[in-house]
């Protein structure tokens, strides 16, 4: 069996969403000929835990852990935080927030802190990597990102040890998305084209899991054609095998789950709910994860609190379970690039999906392949999804491809094409 190791700065039991594309992948590896072993950091400060996801991380896996130096404790300080207190992914790049210390802090993030704020794990991760490395025969380097600070130690231990290296890209690195409203120096942006460019070069695959963010890179590096490849977050099968029938509420609820940023304001849709709710529909708005507070304010602008719901963060299952108690689940794409990891959990919860995205390709096609629901441009009305709404039903055989275990087999075959 042939082996390498993943480098991957999240894994359980941090509650990230970021890393159950690794996690199931791993898990599966195996049955197609590949043992891997995982570097990941000894803890972030950052992400809400979910010590139930410890579960699916099997006894005979190899994971090491590398002391991690992040900023976040500074941050909260600088930020007049109390230690013990949360950091909400969408506020922190809020557009809400005037204050000087808020501005000054992403100044600092965006333009010291390079390629991300968890580049100070560089030196433990390729530490520990190579007393990993050099303890026996691996085959393979991989690394996962954001952050992506992960393919610079991968990039460096491959270097060391004359070894294959797979970065997967599952966000755009130079060009992200919240960069383009950010003030960065010019110098920031050189270093990070420069760190950008010599790691994808040094790959001996590339992984993206959108078709898009494939297309956009290969413009930009033409080299990237003949080695980069398409592998889609997917979804667990064997998760939504675990959850038990629910009980549907006599209201229509539509779920968003995850983190929603300012950048992903339907401003329409809050419109739109309230003129259904004024005809009669007893609707009902749930958020599993963090709302940005420009959302919240967009909630309350539109008299909307009463029938909205802030979950907050939940355990993987339990949030599956929500889906599918849902009556709708919305879906807001942050740009033309962008596939969301949970498109793919709800085209599997089968519930009609509503999602916004300007230009989005992508994500219409995947919807209307699977016959799951509707896309619109931030600035339209989406009253056409209510009234079809009770027409979308998801077409199982199309979205089986998007089950994990048969990406993972898709990714032992670029691993052995190597």
């Amino acid at each position: 069996m042939k082996k390498l190791l993943f480098v991957t700065y999240f894994w359980p039991p941090s509650g990230k969403a970021t890393l159950h594309w690794p996690l199931k992948i791993i898990k599966h590896l195996p049955e197609f000929n590949w043992e891997p072993s995982v570097l990941t950091a000894k803890e972030d400060s950052f992400s809400f835990k979910d010590e139930s996801l410890l579960r699916e991380v099997s006894s005979a896996l190899k994971v090491i852990k590398a002391k991690s130096v992040e900023p976040f404790g500074i941050y909260k300080k600088f930020m007049g935080k109390r230690k013990d207190e949360p950091l909400i992914a969408s506020e922190t790049v809020s557009s809400e927030n005037r204050s000087l210390t808020h501005k000054l802090s992403l100044w600092i993030r965006f333009n010291i802190f390079i390629p991300d704020a968890r580049v100070g794990w560089f030196f433990p991760a390729v530490t520990k990597g190579k007393e990993i490395l050099s303890g026996d025969n691996y085959n393979t380097v991989v690394s996962l990102g954001p952050p992506h600070s992960t393919h610079i130690v991968g990039y460096r231990l491959s270097k060391i040890f004359h070894l294959p290296f797979v970065p997967v890209l599952i966000d755009p690195w130079i060009d992200i998305v919240y960069y383009k409203s950010a003030t960065r120096s010019r110098g920031s942006v050189k270093l990070d084209n420069y760190l950008e460019k010599k790691i994808l070069k040094h790959a001996s695959r590339v992984i993206f899991v959108t078709k898009s963010t494939q297309e956009d890179y290969i413009k930009k590096y033409s080299f990237l054609k003949e080695k980069s490849f398409i592998l889609y977050w997917g979804y667990n099968e064997d998760d939504f095998q675990k959850i038990p029938p629910v009980n549907i509420s006599d209201e229509e609820i539509i779920t968003h789950a995850g983190n929603i940023f300012d950048y992903q304001n339907p401003k329409e849709l809050w419109k739109r709910i309230r003129k259904e709710i004024d005809t009669g529909r007893k609707i009902k708005i749930k958020f599993i994860g963090t709302v940005s507070p420009l959302i919240k304010k967009e909630i309350e602008k539109n008299n909307l609190n009463e029938i909205t719901e802030y979950v907050g963060f939940l355990p993987y299952l339990k949030m599956i379970e929500e889906l599918k108690k849902s009556s709708y689940l919305l879906v807001c794409a942050t740009e033309k690039r962008h596939v969301p990891g949970k498109l793919f959990e709800y085209l599997r919860a089968g519930k009609p999906i509503l999602a916004f995205g300007n230009d989005n390709d992508e994500v219409k096609n995947i919807i209307t392949e699977a016959n799951a629901g509707m896309v619109f441009k931030y600035d339209e009305d989406c009253k056409e999804f209510f009234e079809r709404a009770a027409s979308f039903r998801t077409n199982e055989s199309v979205i089986k491809k998007y089950d994990r275990r048969l990406i993972a087999e898709g990714f032992a075959k670029i691993l052995d094409s190597i």
